[in-house]
Parts: C-alpha cells; sequence; structure tokens
C-alpha cells in the first residue's frame, strides 16, 4: 500500500507550466490583436512587450486592467463514453504599467506588474483522474521596473529587472479510504520566488515599417518550506507526518520574440510576432521532503518538455480620433511531448483568435477592451507515469477591460 501511495504521490508535477499556464494577457490592445504588438510603440504595456519602445511614446501615462480568464476544459478516459469536464471556476490575470519621462528628454522609466504563468483548474473530487489531480491554482507574477533609451531618432533600447512572486494550491485524492469511504487526500501549497530580465529593441526604418528583437529571460522560480498536508486513515499517518514541508524549483522559459510592425495607411498598422518559447530548460521535476519516511521519498519525475512557438497577426485601426479597433489571429505550437499530458496543463496545439476597441473620451483618458478566445485541439493521450488515458479538449475565453490616464 505504501508503495501505491507513494507511486501516485510523486507522479503528479507540483508546478505544471506548458503554453496552457503560459497567459498571453499582457495588454488590453495587444490582446485584441492576439497578443502581437512587440514592433509598435502602442502603448505603456510596451514595458512588457518589447522596453525599447518605451522611449517612443509621447505621453506619460499609467494604466490598470483585468481579463476574467474562463478555463473549459474536458476529458473522456478511453473505454469510457462519458465526459467529464472542470468546474466553473474565473482566473484573474491582471497588468499594471507606469510610464514616464522627460518629454525633452530621450529616456523614459517604465514599471509593470503582470501576470504571465498561472492557471485555475477543478476538475472535483471524484473524477476518473482524481488521484493525479483533483484542483490547482497557481499564479506567477512579474513586477518589472524599466529603463528606455532612445539612441537615434529611429532606434530604442530598453530593459528591466523582473522580480516574480509565485503562489500555488495542489491538491489530489489518495487511494486510501477512511471508514466512511473518503478518499485520501494531500494538498501541498506554497510560495516561490525567482529573479530575470527583459529587454529588447525597436528599429523604425525610413519607409516608418518597425522591427523589433525582445528577449525575456529564464527565471528560475524557487519554492522553499512548502506546506505539505496529507489526510490518511490513522494506521497510515506515521508514513505522512504532520507539519511535513518541501523544496523545489522550476525554471520558467526564456522568450525570444522578432516582430515587425506595417503601416497599411495613416489610421491602419499590422503587427506580427514570431515567438520562441525554450522550454526545454524543463527536463524534470523535484522534490525535497524536509521528512523523509518509506513511504515519502525526495523524487525527480522526467518531464522532457520541448521547446514551443507562436505566430500571432493583429491589425489596429484609428477608425477617428476617439476610437480604435483592433483584431487577430494567431497559432501556437505545444511544448508538451506525447507521454507528459496532464490534467494540469492538458495542452496541444491551439488556434487564437481576438477583437478589442479602444474608445478615449477625453485626452487625458482612455477606455479599451478585448475578447481572446483559444481553441486548444483534442489531444488522447496515456500518460507514462501515472498511465491517465484518455482524450482531453480545451477550450479559452477571456474577456478584458483597462483604463488609462495619460498627461
Amino acid at each position: 500500500m505504501k508503495k501505491i501511495l507513494l507511486s501516485v504521490l510523486l507522479s503528479t508535477p507540483f508546478w505544471v507550466f506548458g503554453q496552457g499556464f503560459q497567459v498571453n494577457l499582457q495588454g488590453q490592445k495587444q490582446i485584441g490583436m492576439a497578443g502581437a504588438g512587440s514592433a509598435l510603440a502602442l502603448d505603456e504595456a510596451s514595458v512588457f512587450f518589447n522596453p525599447g519602445a518605451v522611449t517612443f511614446l509621447e505621453k506619460n501615462s499609467i494604466s490598470a486592467g483585468v481579463n476574467p480568464l474562463l478555463f473549459k476544459s474536458a476529458f473522456r478516459q478511453t473505454g469510457s463514453n462519458i465526459t467529464e469536464d472542470v468546474k466553473n471556476k474565473i482566473a484573474p490575470p491582471f497588468e499594471f504599467y507606469a510610464v514616464w519621462g522627460p518629454k525633452s528628454q530621450k529616456w523614459k522609466l517604465g514599471l509593470g506588474v503582470y501576470t504571465p504563468f498561472g492557471g485555475l483548474v477543478d476538475w472535483g473530487d471524484n473524477w476518473s483522474g482524481k488521484y493525479t489531480l483533483t484542483s490547482l491554482n497557481l499564479k506567477a507574477i512579474y513586477f518589472q521596473p524599466t529603463l528606455s533609451i532612445k539612441i537615434t531618432d529611429r532606434i530604442g533600447i530598453g530593459a528591466g529587472f523582473v522580480y516574480n512572486h509565485g503562489d500555488v494550491n495542489l491538491q489530489r485524492a489518495l487511494p486510501v479510504n477512511f471508514p466512511d469511504g473518503r478518499s485520501g487526500k494531500a494538498t501541498l501549497d506554497g510560495t516561490g520566488t525567482g529573479y530575470g530580465w527583459n529587454a529588447g529593441i525597436y528599429i523604425n526604418t525610413l519607409s516608418n515599417i518597425t522591427f523589433a528583437v525582445v528577449h525575456k529571460s529564464k527565471v528560475v522560480t524557487k519554492l522553499n518550506g512548502g506546506s505539505a498536508e496529507f489526510e490518511v486513515p490513522n494506521s497510515l499517518q506515521s508514513s505522512f507526518p504532520a507539519g511535513n514541508t518541501f523544496n523545489a524549483e522550476l525554471p520558467l522559459p526564456a522568450t525570444t520574440t522578432l516582430g515587425i510592425g506595417i503601416p497599411l495607411s495613416s489610421s491602419t498598422k499590422l503587427a506580427f510576432d514570431a515567438s520562441w518559447v525554450q522550454w526545454h530548460v524543463y527536463k524534470e521535476l523535484a522534490f525535497d521532503y524536509a521528512t523523509n519516511t518509506s513511504a515519502l521519498a525526495d523524487t525527480k519525475s522526467a518531464r522532457n518538455y520541448r521547446d514551443g512557438s507562436s505566430f500571432k497577426l493583429g491589425i489596429n485601426h484609428q477608425a477617428s480620433d476617439k476610437l480604435a479597433l483592433r483584431a487577430g489571429v494567431g497559432y501556437a505550437f505545444s511544448p508538451v511531448q506525447d507521454g507528459y499530458v496532464t490534467p494540469e496543463a492538458p495542452d496541444a496545439d491551439r488556434y487564437i483568435l481576438s477583437a478589442g476597441v479602444g474608445y478615449a473620451p477625453t485626452s487625458h483618458f482612455e477606455v479599451n477592451a478585448s475578447f481572446f478566445f483559444e481553441d486548444v485541439k483534442s489531444r488522447k493521450q496515456k500518460n507514462i507515469e501515472t498511465g491517465l488515458d484518455g482524450t482531453f479538449k480545451t477550450l479559452v475565453y477571456a474577456p478584458g477591460l483597462s483604463l488609462t490616464y495619460k498627461w
């Protein structure tokens, strides 16, 4: 029984990030263009999309926005005709940006606070994969102070330091029963930190076609002293001691983006971004428990992610001085290889569609709204560690709204 408990407990990852947990919701204007915009100096969200473009922003500004995200995933076990769905839960990715600099100078300071990784999924306590996962609540919040410098009238460079604060709560059932029929339960909970950087270059050619190269570094997120709690029958409590803790770490991947902006007219711009997400750094998941027993040993579990990529095309049309319209399409390739798909990240290649609108009632205030949709392809998988065998299908919906003040 102890060997069964150990294999189930350790087969589920602590933090699982794939394209499914890479949250592409960092600026309402760019979201409306499917996430493209690194080569456009659109607004203060350039702190995230391209620090090199920040110095080309005409006004100082501050903005805040939120994108209530609904993750709808379904699973059908192989050989079954029953479809199981996640419970309706809404995750709240958010963004806050501020940009300031003397208008007579060729530099600007910026600050970004945003959520590039996260997820909220609840499969319930009695679904067919409950021994793999019942629920996960995960978020990584990045804080990024930034400096942007205009080295010529057409070239800007910028960089920002990144501090990451991560929170996670993961729960799963254990294959033991209490006298009343309840299954055992494991809960892993904690916080972690990491550090990195974000740098970019922005080039505006004589034809006003713009180019961007942006690199967001790997951020190794370390969790120390996380809480590991186990609800098991009295006969097994000595194998899962109360008050246990653990350490773990996860390298959040570096991303390199090449962008191009094309002016179709004085009021319409096209943006294209190609991104390479270096997920190959996620080779394994390791747990180091403060207290080990015969059923709870430190382990390493293979993940073997490959690099992922995405391609996004968006359009921004300034219909009038006050009204802007946006739309976008994209496609993303999953980094999760066959045999490693899990219910925390039931990931697959995906299509992206988006739309957005902006309205500026005065020269100082601006409201932007967006709608972001992802259609994740169906994927039939058997996990090589847990043996969970079936087909996942996921849809993602994310409306968004932000308010900006300029001066």
